[in-house]
């Protein structure tokens, strides 16, 4: 089933049940692969059983894209193997590295926006789609630093990346805002910069608000409460821009109930149910 331009929620084991038992009216769900690639058990069942009654995308967070090191062919032979179990609508992936070596982190690190860089991630995505025979959609990152032998701004890179590779875009609305604050960036410029004709879907999350050592605001990407107001506005800017688009409450700690986070999609299908989109200017006298 292809996405509708709906809200949806990541699917967690704390609400497999209830989404079964109530059916609720949501436009889609997203899993993290990662969770799924073992060969049976009761997150499978579940999966199966909700992915009968809704459309669902896939979100990768271990291909490390931006790693200094090949693919691992074993992580990428087990995700075609999920995509064609479960044949979710989009599939995607983050701009971001998180191994080294031998080694595999649990984080999204950041790299340089360099031309080494963007061969590198290019070459990496071009990888993935051959293998997988499919478009994936690459994520902007929540960034906290920024480095100084960068030679593009971010959503100049990103649009190179996928010039190049043909891939789509999943643009995180939330990560947006909370590099923006960090680096101090005009979030609505960013925004306008992005090429947004090569998005497909959205995401929004909750951040936690810290500040650093000079006192500055800096936003942690936690995914553990409700999206900010400040999102929210953002979000109208671009769904104004978009129109409705696949989009994605991201809540993946300090879970809330099933009516809350439920609650938080409809907010986002409000938006997208006011979009207007824009009137044709006609010249007096012509028909």
């Amino acid at each position: 089933m292809n996405i509708p331009p709906r809200a949806g929620v990541g699917l967690k084991p704390q609400h497999y049940r209830e989404i079964l038992e109530t059916v609720p009216d949501i436009g889609f769900f997203e899993v993290h692969a990662e969770n799924y690639m073992g060969a049976g058990g009761p997150p499978h069942r579940y999966l199966t059983a909700i992915r009968e009654l809704y459309p669902l995308s896939l979100h990768g967070v271990g291909l490390s894209i931006g790693a200094a090191r090949p693919l691992d062919r074993d992580h990428l032979r087990r995700l075609k193997d999920l995509i064609a179990r479960y044949e979710p609508g989009l599939f995607s992936e983050h701009l971001a590295w998180s191994s080294h070596g031998e080694a595999f982190l649990n984080d999204l690190l950041p790299m340089p926006y360099t031309k080494e860089t963007l061969q590198r991630v290019a070459s990496h995505i071009d990888e993935v789609q051959e293998t997988l025979g499919r478009q994936m959609l690459l994520e902007n990152p929540s960034t906290y630093i920024a480095f100084a032998e960068s030679t593009y701004a971010e959503p100049d890179f990103i649009a190179e990346v996928q010039r190049r590779t043909g891939c789509g875009l999943l643009l995180d609305v939330s990560n947006v805002h909370v590099a923006s604050t960090n680096q101090q960036w005009d979030p609505f410029a960013y925004v306008d910069a992005y090429p947004l004709g090569a998005v497909q879907e959205i995401h929004l999350a909750g951040f936690t608000p810290e500040t650093d050592e000079k006192q500055r605001p800096l936003l942690i990407d936690t995914h553990n409460r409700p999206v900010d107001p400040l999102v929210w506005q953002l979000y109208a800017y671009v769904i104004g821009k978009l129109g409705p688009s696949p989009t994605l409450i991201e809540w993946d700690a300090d879970l809330p109930s099933w009516g809350e986070l439920h609650a938080e999609a409809m907010r986002a299908e409000a938006h997208m149910e006011s979009y207007a989109p824009p009137q044709e200017v006609r010249l007096a006298g012509t028909g």
